[in-house]
């Protein structure tokens, strides 16, 4: 899975982007049909507000932002958020009635 990290107002340290590869790395888990995962992160005064977009197969892209002071607890937020919505998918998936 591809995994692209962006800072605005910041600059992406290597602890921060592979403590965040780390973590959204684990989403195919969840749905494996997950290609590709944005994540922007924002320093706003002495706020971060963090962004995942989540490119999956046949469906529109999933989104999930959060914000907090501690970059680190808002990337784990993010990915819960994350996962939550991906599992909801693949239940929305797996329940539909087939005619016939």
């Amino acid at each position: 899975m591809e995994i692209k990290l962006t800072g605005r107002h910041m600059e992406i340290t290597d602890a921060i982007r592979e403590y965040a590869e780390s973590k959204a790395g684990k989403l195919p888990r969840y749905f494996d049909r997950t290609k590709a995962a944005e994540i922007v992160a924002e320093r706003i005064h002495d706020e971060f507000e963090v962004e995942m977009i989540a490119h999956v197969d046949h469906a529109d892209p999933f989104v999930a932002r959060t914000r907090g002071e501690d970059l680190y607890a808002c990337i784990d937020d993010l990915v819960s958020k994350m996962e939550r919505q991906l599992t909801d998918h693949k239940q929305k998936l797996r329940n539909r009635k087939h005619p016939g």
